[in-house]
């Protein structure tokens, strides 16, 4: 870990147009500076950088942060990483924190494991390039499947030699230890024996996100029923299968140029897509594919095409991966490739032109490709057709996005020539299934409202990290963080005999007053970090956020102040263009509006449930409920200036 006074000193000396400039050509405009955005293709400049927030942001594709942010997202580093690339930029020391006794133990094991399968990938490499066993088997297996010098290099394609402990004894004698070959899996030790775990066959070295190779995959070049065709390395401190996908070191820039990642299955259909030029392409290695994975694509976009052969049999046991993706609030579509060919097969006999036309005009989404799979079991059979919609809603069921939800039902309702209403009676009966395994919290209201506060005392809505922050919510933590120091009132507005609070303790007081949390769970951490720090002197918000050590937090509170031309939603006539100024007018108006979409939130909630509810007294129950939500609703309205909130 760098200690904080180290990434202090880092981040002060950075400038932002320096670090953006090395990949950006960047011109003046005004105060800022503006260029074409590095992470999308695009033709009119949307990429600012604010020299003096320190700050950058694309009005293109989103993507923005400080200086830190800028490299982890251009360079695909960690955030240690990317203070590390900072400091040697501008000739900072790196003093990093003095590790516990078993931090250190944990570090120096994992480095030694690092170490040694470096060591093993370069000694495959070499034992398939140098050796006469590896040029005359493996290196000949690879040119026949057609795969060039170039994609062997690029991907360290390796060959273990046919012998009982050839890899360990070679290892050892370089005065690797023995130890440590056995907990990466590359030997196999008992009693009296040490084996080489992948002796005879070709070696596909499996990368972290960083490009060390920390597993290994092998495919045996000898047919026999007792021998595993392809073999990987076992779990261990470094490899995690269930956290890794096959190619992601070399797809990755690819993946965040083109806003999309290709699934594949296995190693050969990485290396043939990356031979043919499509580079954005990882592959599940075979696995059943896991949320872990998933997150991992999603950290460079939320676009995944998965390519998938003609095997019916084998697709349909995979189609739980299409429905893990679509949970991660992915936008996922599926190609299907023509009878008898497989990626790795396709991509041969194809460029990489004709390649990205084919999977643009016949990939489709998972609508029609789970009624186009399924098709062929529900014909003329009542009940499996209802099976089948029954499906696709449930898959539907699983996307976070409401407006998405939508569109696919409306879209099913057309393909199945089923009523759409139907199909959200089905989508209740799942979604209340599955609240019932999962217990969850509806937002509801205790019998203590608070008509001064124009809202009532509230249960927290569930949150989630991803959720879209609601307008509203941006602006109160936007009013919290830059003029949350600063006195309510100015001197000439202050009413005689009133006390003049800060922002931030009018904000405070008056959500905590409610009970109200913010419905996205970055915004909510953000706010309770914010108390916390508040009573602390010396306390600068936005410099502190913007210098927070979780990235996440950094390009949040970035986005907030990215574009001054938005000051607020809400204007007070053209009193806002002076905002501290009238913070007394503005802060009480975007507490209000917060809370008038949080009593929005709760009305909803409350009319879904009534939707399907049949019992007479619960439903004489939440119509209470919902009538006295109402009455706050314009309470809230008439403070708002007597109009309602529309979104």
């Amino acid at each position: 870990m760098i200690d904080r006074a180290t990434v202090d000193r880092i981040l002060d000396a950075v400038r932002i147009e320096e670090v953006v400039g090395d990949y950006v050509s960047l011109r003046r405009r005004g105060v800022n500076l503006v260029g074409n955005c590095p992470f999308h293709d695009e033709k009119t400049p949307s990429f600012h950088v604010s020299p003096a927030k320190g700050i950058c942001k694309c009005f293109g594709c989103g993507k923005g942060g400080n200086s830190v942010n800028f490299i982890m997202e251009a360079e695909q580093l960690s955030y240690v990483e990317a203070l590390k690339v900072l400091a040697k930029k501008y000739g900072i020391e790196v003093k990093e924190k003095e590790l516990t006794p078993e931090e250190l133990t944990q570090q120096n094991e994992r480095e030694s494991l690092l170490i040694v399968s470096e060591w093993a990938a370069g000694y495959f490499n070499r034992m398939l390039t140098h050796s006469d066993e590896g040029k005359a088997i493996a290196m000949s297996y690879f040119l026949e499947r057609g795969f060039n010098e170039s994609i062997i290099e690029k991907f360290q394609l390796g060959y273990c030699l046919d012998q009982k402990d050839g890899m360990t004894r070679a290892a050892i004698a370089a005065g690797y230890k023995e130890e440590f070959l056995i907990k990466t899996g590359l030997t196999i030790a008992g009693d009296g024996y040490k084996n080489d775990r992948f002796r005879g066959r070709v070696m596909f070295p499996i990368h972290s996100l960083s490009g060390k190779p920390i597993a290994f995959g092998g495919r045996v070049l000898k047919t026999s029923d007792k021998t595993a065709k392809y073999l990987n390395s076992p779990e261990s401190e470094l490899y995690h299968k269930s956290k890794i996908v096959y190619g992601i070191y070399h797809a990755r820039k690819d993946i965040v140029k083109h806003d999309r990642c290709f699934l594949v299955e296995g190693y050969t259909d990485v290396l043939s897509m990356h031979q043919a030029g499509i580079e954005n392409v990882v592959a599940s290695s075979g696995t059943a594919l896991t949320t872990d994975q998933i997150r991992l694509i999603r950290r460079f976009t939320t676009n995944i095409t998965v390519l998938y052969d003609g095997d019916f049999a084998g697709i349909k046991a995979s189609l739980r991966g299409i429905d893990l993706i679509l949970e991660e609030g992915m936008d996922v579509r599926v190609l299907l490739l023509p009878d008898g060919e497989d990626p790795d097969s396709f991509a041969k006999k194809n460029s990489a032109t004709a390649l990205r036309a084919y999977i643009t005009d016949n990939e489709t989404d998972f609508i029609r490709f789970k009624a186009q799979l399924l098709a062929d079991e529900s014909k003329n059979d009542p009940i499996g057709r209802a099976r089948l919609i029954s499906d696709v809603v449930k898959s539907i069921s699983l996307i976070p996005d409401e407006i998405k939800r939508t569109v696919f039902l409306k879209e099913s309702s057309r393909i199945f020539e089923i009523g759409e209403q139907v199909l959200y009676s089905e989508m209740s009966k799942i979604q209340q299934k599955r609240a019932a395994e999962i217990p969850m919290q509806r937002p509801v209201q205790s019998q203590n409202i608070s008509a001064n506060a124009g809202s009532p005392t509230m249960v927290e809505p569930p949150r989630d990290i991803v959720r879209p922050v609601p307008l509203e919510e941006i602006e109160v933590l936007k009013y919290l963080i830059r003029y949350g120091g600063l006195p309510l009132y100015g001197p000439e507005d202050l009413p005689e005999g009133q006390e003049n609070p800060n922002v931030d303790v009018v904000i405070v007081g008056s959500l905590d007053e409610d009970d109200m949390k913010f419905t996205n769970g970055l915004a909510q951490q953000i706010y309770e970090e914010y108390k916390l720090q508040m009573v602390n002197e010396g306390f600068e918000p936005e410099k502190y956020f913007l210098r927070h050590e979780n990235p996440a937090v950094c390009m949040f509170v970035a986005g907030l102040f990215a574009d001054d031309k938005k000051l607020s939603r809400s204007k007070v006539n053209d009193e806002v263009r002076n905002v501290p100024r009238h913070l007394f007018k503005i802060v009480p108006k975007v507490i209000f509006e917060l809370k008038d979409q949080y009593v929005k939130t709760m009305q909803k909630a409350i009319l879904d449930e009534l939707t399907g509810c049949t019992d007479e007294d619960e439903q004489m129950r939440l119509l209470g409920e919902l009538q006295q939500l109402n009455a706050i609703k314009t309470q809230l309205s008439a403070r708002l200036g007597g109009r309602t909130i529309t979104r």
